[in-house]
């Protein structure tokens, strides 16, 4: 199965798509088909434009890699930054659009359960869930940029996420 992860972001979109056994499998079966950001010439653009360029790039990613489904981290608000917010949505409502034009399932996770699935904390550093990425994928740097990091993040939290209830469907039906 393959999982596109998305961390959306009007100047920078990170994205990777992981490929994991279907059933049980052992992290060191994960492959990380590719991984990476789409950069948007920021606010002298427009909004339609950088949103156009996020769309037409993750577009081209879905149909070179065929993903069976698309991650994307819930929307969060804080008090002080609403309009930050409201900005990160317009990406997402890209993300969410490509799930439904190329027909594929959308599911959204918190970053503190993304986090939690990684590290084991919930409130964990951008570098301490670079390092467990780099660990589980064997990988020989830390993955860069923290925006394609965050997007591997949330593709393998939604594989252990099923891997983990699948696991437990097992355990009940045995």
């Amino acid at each position: 199965m393959k999982i596109l992860g998305v961390d959306p972001g009007l100047l920078v979109t990170g994205y990777a798509v992981i490929e994991v056994p279907e059933g049980r499998f052992e992290d060191s079966q994960i492959d990380l088909v590719e991984a990476g950001v789409v950069r948007t010439n920021g606010p002298a653009d427009g909004i339609a434009a950088r949103l156009k360029k996020i769309h037409d790039s993750l577009s081209d990613l879905i149909t070179e890699t065929r993903p069976h489904t698309i991650v994307i981290e819930k929307l969060y608000a804080h008090y002080k930054h609403p309009a930050t917010a409201i900005l990160m949505g317009h990406a997402r409502g890209v993300v969410c659009l490509l799930s439904g034009t190329h027909g594929l399932p959308l599911h959204s996770m918190a970053s503190t359960h993304v986090k939690k699935a990684i590290t084991g904390a919930g409130h964990a550093s951008k570098e301490q869930i670079q390092r467990m990425i780099q660990s589980v994928l064997g990988l020989k740097e830390l993955p860069k940029p923290p925006d394609a990091a965050d997007a591997i993040a949330i593709a393998l939290a939604y594989a252990f996420n099923k891997k983990m209830k699948s696991s437990l469907a097992q355990k009940v039906s045995s």
